[in-house]
């Protein structure tokens, strides 16, 4: 039995379903502050707050759990700028509890969701493993401090640096269904649905368009990627840190095209000012994942992202 935190959310929900579909069982421990119920799509699911370390002492204990894969966090950048205690509330405190929680119940196997963000302005891209943490946003801090936690504790874990999840169950079953919406594929896709204007945040980068460039990554191929972690870790192996990336970067401007070609709708936009804590450019070099697990990006056509995007959106 695996224990999944956050899984009613975007990454969680589709990791949730990988699991099962490889024949794991699964329970999900989620508040439904961000999840949806349904899109665990009929698992068990324990509606618990993360930082209640004595309930997920008890669900770890009572589903006799061998592993755990952590989603459970807040993972917007804007908002930790504004909200820091929040983030290192729910983030770091609730990764605390987590391990707490683990040690009691003699669980020593976790899969971690962390980001490419604790790893700042680079000096260099694509973005290695071994590259110094330095984040600029409080969001970035808190994964480099759940990182650090983790770490330190006793137990193997499979740590994986996301770039930008991106897309949807290619059959629509799930999506991305955050409230309020911060991330530019779905923006742009409500955006050329409604015919509403979508505000580009900076224009001045050092990049070749002169908008921001990140490597987005498929959600499906970022929940494979955690059946082959956890998987790792039951039968034996060693922990493991590694980016989970496409390899290459796309602009603002490149997704805003990819929208407009997918929906064939007109997509209005407008600049506005850059948004604190955004680096320049971020893609990853994805080489460790693939050599220790065998994972490599099925999805990697933008146009196909969107498209799965824009398919759970009408759903």
């Amino acid at each position: 039995m695996l224990l999944v935190t956050g899984g009613a959310g975007y990454i969680g929900s589709h990791a949730c379903r990988a699991l099962r579909e490889a024949g794991h069982d699964i329970v999900v421990y989620d508040d439904l502050s961000e999840g949806h119920a349904d899109a665990v799509l009929g698992a068990p699911l324990v509606e618990g707050d993360i930082l209640d370390t004595a309930r997920l002492r008890d669900t770890l204990r009572q589903h006799r759990v061998q592993g755990v894969l952590h989603f459970a966090a807040r993972c917007y950048v804007g908002e930790s700028m504004e909200k820091p205690a929040l983030y290192w509330r729910i983030n770091r405190d609730g990764t605390r509890s987590l391990l707490a929680a683990m040690a009691a119940a003699g669980v020593d196997k976790l899969v971690f969701s962390s980001t490419c963000a604790v790893y700042g302005v680079p000096d260099v891209v694509p973005l290695a493993e071994d590259l110094p943490h330095r984040p600029l946003s409080v969001y970035g801090e808190t994964k480099s401090a759940m990182e650090r936690e983790i770490a330190e504790a006793p137990l193997r874990a499979v740590v994986f640096r996301y770039f930008n999840a991106a897309g949807a169950s290619p059959d629509g079953v799930l999506g991305e269904r955050h409230d309020p919406e911060t991330h530019l594929i779905p923006l742009a896709l409500a955006a050329a649905r409604d015919g509403t204007e979508l505000v580009i945040n900076g224009d001045d980068y050092p990049t070749p368009d002169g908008t921001c460039v990140r490597d987005y990554v498929h959600v499906v191929d970022l929940a494979d990627a955690h059946v082959r972690g956890v998987e790792r870790l039951l039968a034996g192996g060693t922990g493991l840190t590694a980016n989970l990336g496409s390899g290459r970067g796309n602009s603002v401007r490149e997704i805003l095209d990819a929208v407009r070609r997918v929906t064939r709708h007109p997509l209005r936009t407008r600049m506005g000012p850059r948004r604190p804590g955004d680096p320049p450019a971020l893609y990853a070099r994805a080489d460790r994942a693939r050599e220790a697990l065998g994972w490599s990006p099925r999805y990697t056509d933008i146009d196909t992202i969107v498209a799965h995007a824009w398919q759970a959106l009408r759903a």
